[in-house]
């Protein structure tokens, strides 16, 4: 991952290979923002107009490159956009900053050594613009041949490697705020790249089996304590639903659970994942064209996994428990057929009408088990619903919740983020479309709001008084456009950003 240092350092004499400033989108053009003073002053005050000149406007996002002063150690200036201009006296927005940044660091692959020259008012515009270079510097190199130590490394798809290390001006390296928003936006930056790479590596080399490995070391390396129950457990424990969507796969599913503790812990949060590590579908086959990404069904998990970890390396005073329902859903002589009964780890039974609606069978299980630990709060992770897609698009998650007061408060700690999610309801009505003649309840319900019907479903599985929400992360959690702001192409580690924050929170005590 890209080394980030703080420095006090004045742009000018600084050794690196590009330095990079702020733009704004003022009334009149392009403005230069606070942080970038000696930059302009070597130009003689005139690089707004050099910018305008060369086509920048201070768009979010644009990025663009000019040959630095006379007298400057880096060659180069890189001006990436901020977005519209704050109103007087008012500072930049935080999720600009970390979106410039992270276009900046993309931008920058193949170098080695960037001075960020933001905006940077406190700490916490630090830590902002920290978690943006980080973000923005990852790629996924695994599978690539050039990414072997003979070669050059590939990043962000353009052959060249990642940005590997990142200065920022205007930080105090002394100051204990600025240091731990440096060592914050690390930690959670790290662990959300480690999601962006589960949902990246194929599915050929990630079954059940494998992730859990993957979170056994993980625990073991941050003290973490961790339970793996395989197929043998699960069939001991009645977990009918994850071995009912596992059951047509040659690779058995898996129900992980990790534990962090804290000693000085007055609440606690159970995080619950859907980890389907690939998703056919089932009998109910998914149609041509809609298998390609479904190795990232496994989203959900891979961020309560981070978050979890992240939580740890934080020692956030507030007890985290994270639950990984891993298994692939595929079709064979073995598979779980529509019309089939499964007997749930709650003792319902679900009449399953479609193989496809595989990870609330699997979500099920996981929200009965997390509830039987009586945790303050559950929340659940999921690529649940297309639907969900069609409603807030690809770049918003949707929050529903059993309390409006949790639900808006999960919605300001994703705000807080910088992750876009909206509040859905959860309509009684659409409940009795789940109503089955021969179970308890169907797996599917009405097809107009069905991602609010999936909610329904999962609902009837939290313990009573246990305060619960769902997030549907389909759209945002695989990014199949261009790459933008500090998200790239493919896994995007959607959600563990809301999560950590929802932990902070709690531990201090502030949200409800």
């Amino acid at each position: 991952m890209t080394a980030l240092t703080l420095s006090t350092a004045a742009a000018p004499g600084l050794r690196a290979d590009a330095i990079v400033i702020g733009v704004a989108k003022g009334a009149n053009g392009p403005s230069v923002a606070p942080g970038a003073e000696a930059v302009d002053k070597a130009y003689d005050g005139r690089l707004a107009g050099v910018l305008e000149t060369l086509g920048a406007t201070g768009a979010e996002g644009e990025v663009t490159k000019l040959p630095a002063p006379s007298g400057f150690k880096a060659p180069v200036v890189v001006a990436v956009g901020l977005g519209a201009e704050p109103e007087k006296d008012a500072g930049f927005d935080a999720e600009a900053l970390r979106r410039a940044a992270g276009a900046a660091a993309r931008a920058l692959a193949g170098t080695k050594k960037a001075a960020f020259a933001l905006p940077l008012t406190d700490a916490a515009d630090a830590g902002v613009v920290a978690e943006g270079v980080l973000l923005g510097a990852y790629s996924f190199d695994a599978y690539k041949e050039s990414a072997k130590e003979t070669k050059p490394a590939k990043g962000n798809g353009n052959g060249k490697a990642p940005l590997a290390e990142a200065a920022l001006l205007g930080g105090k390296p002394r100051d204990k705020a600025y240091k731990a928003a440096i060592e914050r936006a690390a930690a959670v930056a790290e662990e959300l790249n480690r999601a962006r790479d589960l949902v990246n590596t194929p599915p050929n080399d990630l079954n059940p089996e494998a992730f859990a490995a993957v979170a056994q070391a993980a625990a073991k390396e941050h003290g973490i304590k961790v339970q793996v129950l395989d197929e043998k457990a699960l069939t001991k424990g009645g977990y009918g639903g994850i071995l009912g969507v596992g059951a047509g796969s040659a690779s058995g599913p898996r129900l992980v659970k990790l534990s962090y503790t804290s000693p000085k812990a007055k609440k606690s949060l159970a995080f619950v994942g859907k980890g389907i590590t690939y998703d056919s579908g089932g009998i109910s086959l998914k149609p041509a064209g809609h298998n390609e990404t479904m190795k990232c069904d496994m989203a959900g998990a891979a961020a309560v996994f981070a978050a979890v970890v992240a939580a740890a390396r934080l020692g956030l005073e507030v007890n985290v428990t994270g639950w990984l329902a891993l298994a692939e859903n595929m079709p064979s002589g073995s598979a779980t057929r529509p019309g089939d009964v499964l007997r749930m780890y709650s003792g319902k039974t679900v009449e399953v009408l479609n193989t496809d609606a595989e990870g609330r069978l699997v979500l099920a299980d996981a929200l009965w088990a997390a509830s039987q630990e009586k945790p303050d709060a559950i929340i659940d992770v999921a690529t649940l619903t297309g639907a969900m897609m069609l409603a807030l698009g690809s770049r918003t998650y949707g929050i529903m919740a059993n309390d409006d007061a949790f639900r808006s408060a999960v919605h300001e700690a994703a705000e807080e983020s910088g992750e876009p999610a909206w509040p859905m309801p959860l309509p009684e009505h659409l409940r009795k479309g789940m109503d089955s003649p021969t179970a308890d309840i169907a797996n599917m319900g009405e097809r107009m709001g069905g991602g609010l019907v999936a909610g329904l479903f999962l609902r009837e599985f939290v313990g009573e008084g246990i305060t619960w929400a769902h997030l549907d992360i389909a759209g945002p959690a695989f990014n199949e456009g261009g790459p933008f702001g500090y998200t790239p192409k493919g896994g995007t580690g959607t959600a563990v950003r809301t999560l950590v924050r929802v932990a902070e929170r709690v531990a201090l005590g502030d949200l409800g």
